[in-house]
C-alpha cells in the first residue's frame, strides 16, 4: 500500500471519529422551491440522524443574479419549513478578500493564470469541450490596456505540484453509491478559479468556506458531484481537509426535469399562499421522483 494511501485510510478514520458537521448553501437567485426544501431537509436530517451539526451558508457572490430580499425569503422559507442554524450564518459576499488572499497563494505558486480570451475564443480552442491554455504571450499588452481577465487553473501545473498523487486523488462518498471515488479533474481542462467581474469562482469559494467552517460532509445534489473532481483537487493544493461527500438524487418535475428558478418551478412561497402547511410541503417532496 502507497504513502498515499495509508494517508488516505487514516484520515477517513480521523474524520468519521470527528464530530460531523455540513452545510446548506442556497444562492438568493430566487425564490426557494421544492428541490430546495428537499436538500435542506437532506442536510439538516443528515446532521440531526448523525448527531451532528448542520449549517446554513448563504452562497451569494453572482452580484449579477442574488438580491438581498432573496436572501432574507431564504431565512423565511426555511426557518417556516422548521429548520434551525447556528448563528452567524456565512454570507460570501462579505468575504471577497478572503478568496483573493487564495489567488495569491495559488499565483505565487505558478498554479494559476490570467485568462483573457472571450467565450467565443475559448469554444474556438477547446478540444472536445475541454480547454486548456497557459499564459498570453501578449499579457503585459492586455495588463496595460486594463483588459479583463479571469484566473484558470492550469491542470498541467497542478499535476506538476502534485507528482503521483495527482492520479491518485479521492474521496469518500456517502450518498447515492457508496464508497471511495477517485477523481478524475483533468477532463474538466483548465476551469476558471476567479471571474472576470467577481475575483472569485463558486469552485473557489465553496472549497475555501468548508475548510473555514470545518465541514466534515458535503451534503448535496447529484448535479454537483462532477463539480467534486475540482473541489478534491483544490482542497489537496491548499493543503485544506477533504470532507467526506455525500450527493442525493433530485427532485424532478411531471416531466422528469430538475426543478429549476430559472423555469418558473412552483415556489415554497408559492405552495404557502396556496394554503399548504409546513407538513404537507415536506410531505410532498416525498411523492415527486
Amino acid at each position: 500500500m502507497s504513502q498515499f494511501s495509508d494517508k488516505t485510510n487514516n484520515y477517513a478514520a480521523v474524520r468519521r471519529a470527528a464530530k460531523l458537521r455540513t452545510r446548506f448553501a442556497p444562492s438568493p437567485t430566487g425564490y426557494l422551491h421544492i428541490g430546495h426544501a428537499r436538500a435542506a431537509a437532506q442536510a439538516f436530517d443528515f446532521a440531526r440522524l448523525n448527531d451532528g451539526q448542520c449549517l446554513l451558508r448563504i452562497e451569494d457572490i453572482d452580484h449579477t443574479r442574488c438580491k438581498a430580499e432573496l436572501t432574507i425569503a431564504i431565512y423565511e422559507d426555511l426557518d417556516w419549513l422548521g429548520f434551525d442554524w447556528p448563528l452567524p450564518v456565512r454570507v460570501q459576499s462579505r468575504h471577497y478578500d478572503d478568496y483573493a488572499r487564495v489567488i495569491v497563494a495559488l499565483r505565487e505558486r505558478e498554479l494559476i493564470y490570467r485568462c483573457f480570451k472571450t467565450r467565443k475564443e475559448i469554444a474556438a480552442s477547446s478540444v472536445n469541450g475541454i480547454y486548456s491554455g497557459c499564459p498570453a504571450s501578449d499579457e503585459a499588452e492586455h495588463l496595460a490596456a486594463n483588459h479583463p481577465f479571469a484566473w484558470r487553473l492550469s491542470m498541467n501545473a497542478a499535476r506538476d505540484a502534485l507528482g503521483g498523487t495527482f492520479d491518485k486523488l479521492k474521496y469518500y462518498e456517502s450518498g447515492v453509491i457508496p464508497g471511495w471515488t477517485q477523481i478524475s479533474p483533468s477532463r474538466h481542462g483548465d476551469v476558471i478559479i476567479a471571474r472576470k467581474d467577481i475575483g472569485t469562482s463558486y469552485h473557489l469559494a465553496v472549497t475555501h468556506d468548508d475548510a473555514a467552517q470545518n465541514i466534515t460532509h458535503v451534503v448535496r445534489g447529484t448535479d454537483l458531484k462532477e463539480s467534486t473532481d475540482i473541489h478534491v483537487l483544490l482542497q489537496t493544493l491548499m493543503g485544506w481537509p477533504v470532507p467526506d461527500y455525500h450527493h442525493h438524487k433530485l427532485v424532478l418535475d411531471e416531466g422528469g426535469e430538475k426543478l429549476s428558478k430559472r423555469r418558473g418551478s412552483k415556489s415554497i412561497r408559492d405552495l404557502r399562499a396556496s394554503g399548504y402547511s409546513r407538513e404537507e410541503v415536506l410531505n410532498r417532496m416525498t411523492f415527486l421522483p
